[in-house]
């Protein structure tokens, strides 16, 4: 069922315009009394019914508002390295599809790719469109937030503050098992390198400050991979891909 994210569920009729309903009176062919969902991005979702449709307004009336029930219980926060290239909006997409709730991008000693204050704005508008549309093909009832670029110390110290907070270290022993054992509800916070990793002193400062080292097994991951297979298998561990 076709999905679009607006700013309020609340009242009756809804109407949507602009580029929503070019979509779907033109994309979509959507005609009266054909049905699609509205969500306000904060968890809430209607069951609408098209009443009228034309490319500049779509007029609906609701038969149900409800929670949605795609999102995750368990909300995990990806504070990842910058990559190079493009590798970025890959991650934001396979991140938001997995039902990540929060994306912090992080500048880390190692990190080849260090855009300038104008370019770091033009990259964060565009992952954050990257998120939304990720977010509305997936069935979230959310769009995860993308925030800005964080010094790796500051995102340290904001992820110590998470009630289970992981730090992906390739030389670490511990297995992520470990970690997921230990956890017994809140919010998760992960950090994941770049290309190369993290240095011997991040990981240290990581540890000092209670980030828990751990390991995503004895194969060396692309940094774009490592995140989707540490959130998926944090997913799986917290029981957020079963079917309810």
């Amino acid at each position: 069922m076709p999905r679009f994210f607006v700013d309020s569920i609340e009242g009756e009729p809804i109407e949507i315009s602009g580029g929503d309903a070019r979509h779907i009176a033109l994309s979509l062919r959507m005609s009266v009394g054909e049905e699609l969902l509205l969500c306000d991005g904060k968890g809430s979702e209607a069951l609408c019914a098209i009443a009228s449709v034309c490319p500049e307004s779509v007029i609906l009336d609701v038969k149900e508002r409800r929670a949605s029930v795609t999102e995750a219980k368990t909300q995990v926060t990806l504070y990842q390295a910058l990559p190079k290239s493009d590798k970025l909006e890959y991650i934001v997409q396979k991140a938001v599809e997995l039902g990540v709730y929060r994306i912090v991008p992080v500048l880390t000693s190692r990190c080849i790719s260090r855009p300038d204050e104008k370019a770091a704005a033009k990259k964060l508008e565009r992952l954050r469109k990257i998120a939304a549309e990720a977010a509305k093909q997936s069935g979230r009832g959310i769009v995860p937030e993308v925030g800005a670029v964080l010094s790796f110390k500051s995102a340290v110290k904001e992820m110590s503050t998470a009630a289970l907070p992981i730090f992906f270290f390739e030389h670490a022993e511990y297995p992520l098992r470990g970690c997921m054992e230990k956890y017994n509800g809140g919010d998760i916070a992960i950090m994941v390198g770049a290309e190369g990793g993290f240095s011997d002193e991040e990981a240290l400062f990581a540890e000092e400050n209670g980030l828990l080292s751990t390991s995503l097994g004895p194969r060396i991951l692309r940094c774009e991979t490592a995140p989707v297979a540490a959130l998926a298998a944090i997913m799986y561990a917290a029981g957020e891909m079963e079917i309810v």
